[in-house]
């Protein structure tokens, strides 16, 4: 259960950092993103998350 904190914290800190350092490029691929169909979005949620369990199965397996 540790880990699943420790991997919440890491993603606020990214996302954070994300946020901090290039706002104005956040909030250019937001509004990207809301003219996007919802299946690329889908799809791209989809990929990413594939990758993420793929990475943990890597760095914990």
């Amino acid at each position: 259960m540790s880990d699943l904190w420790a991997a919440i914290g890491l993603f606020l800190a990214l996302e954070g950092a994300l946020y901090a350092a290039f706002p104005g490029g956040v909030k250019r691929m937001m509004e990207r993103a809301k003219e996007m169909p919802e299946a690329n979005l889908r799809f791209a949620g989809l990929t990413a998350l594939g990758a993420g369990f793929l990475i943990v199965w890597l760095v914990r397996g």
